[in-house]
């Protein structure tokens, strides 16, 4: 196959999350002119979506337990950009994130076939939303015992990915006339206070995984310039290393009685499978890797850079691109064999 033409007609085709539709019936309808045993995973409808959506699993024929799966995800972030290529690099939404890397795993299967070793495809909606695909393909495992999970690393293998936790942080105040502040309390100083002693808050390391990231990513309170707020809002995101229970306890205790707290969801920090022969790196980012349990033992590795994936100028470059279907041959190679 060209693994550059696919990348293209993939892009052009919208896949936010939750209006997958599309892109799956062409990946179907591929893969089974491809001669893959090939099925659709319904799944539920995206909050607010009302296009079918389902997950495209795809087999060899006369195999439906094969050792290795790879996998990745068909949705995309907002908004759309349609394919362009030069040179170097193919540009576009999903470019690396992740269409490229179903080209590149489509076509690693393909060859792997060819040298009488059968592996399986499972291509899933709404990764960047909330892992609902992931989700719904772990309730029907098909036995394999090792998942090679596709995200953008550079072809290098994740020896981890930092887990999530997202925190809510809510202060409550009473409202009153600006020109008498005495007669109110404002939420906002409280939301200020929290958030700072937040930000000083010693946060966990690990001398292998490195540190665990913190970001406020958004603040909402209050009701108009001369009213005293009566309440405020933020949401954090804490990128984990290792398990969030004595974070957890932390961030409660350093808020103390300035704000609520609530715990929106959590993604654990998961360690990875390796094989010899390739680089390293540590993902900094989630994937659907910890909802995919029952698909094996997880491998991390992807062509593409994480620091171009969801940004308008989005691109995988050709070199990459094609050197990824050899680094696959070579992981399921490796993980068979041992």
């Amino acid at each position: 196959m060209d693994i550059f033409d696919f990348t293209r007609r993939l892009i052009d085709i919208e896949s936010i999350t939750g209006n997958e539709g599309r892109v799956g019936e062409f990946l179907f309808t591929a893969l089974t002119g491809m001669g893959f045993a090939t099925r659709r995973m319904p799944v539920p409808l995206a909050a607010g979506g009302s296009a079918q959506r389902f997950n495209v699993l795809a087999l060899p024929p006369h195999e439906p337990s094969p050792a290795v799966v790879f996998s990745t995800h068909m949705d995309i972030v907002p908004p759309h950009i349609p394919s362009s290529e030069d040179a170097q690099n193919i540009y576009g939404r999903g470019a690396c994130d992740a269409k490229g890397i179903i080209a590149a795993q489509i076509a690693a299967v393909l060859k792997l076939r060819e040298q009488s070793i059968l592996a399986g495809l499972l291509l899933v909606v709404g990764e960047e939303r909330d892992s609902q695909g992931a989700e719904t393909a772990n309730q029907q495992p098909c036995g394999s015992r090792f998942l090679i999970n596709g995200e953008p690393t550079e072809n290098c293998m994740a020896i981890a990915s930092k887990g999530t936790l997202r925190v809510q942080v809510t202060a409550s105040g009473k409202m009153a006339h600006s020109a008498y502040p005495h007669i109110g309390e404002s939420a906002i100083d409280k939301l200020v206070q929290a958030l700072t002693r937040l930000r000083e808050m010693k946060l966990p390391q690990d001398p292998t995984f490195g540190a665990t990231d913190f970001n406020i990513g958004s603040i909402e309170g209050g009701r108009a310039p001369n009213v005293i707020p009566d309440y405020a809002r933020a949401q954090l995101l804490y990128r984990l290393v290792g398990s969030s229970e004595q974070l957890r306890a932390d961030i409660l205790q350093t808020a103390g009685s300035l704000a609520e707290i609530e715990f929106m969801l959590e993604i654990p920090f998961m360690e990875l499978e390796t094989v010899e022969g390739l680089p390293t790196m540590m993902a900094a980012y989630t994937t659907d890797i910890p909802s995919l349990g029952n698909w094996g033992k997880p491998v991390l590795c992807g062509p593409g850079s994480i620091h171009v994936a969801h940004t308008n100028g989005e691109y995988i470059s050709r070199q990459q691109l094609h050197e990824a279907v050899e680094v696959y041959l070579h992981i399921a190679r490796k993980l068979m064999a041992g």
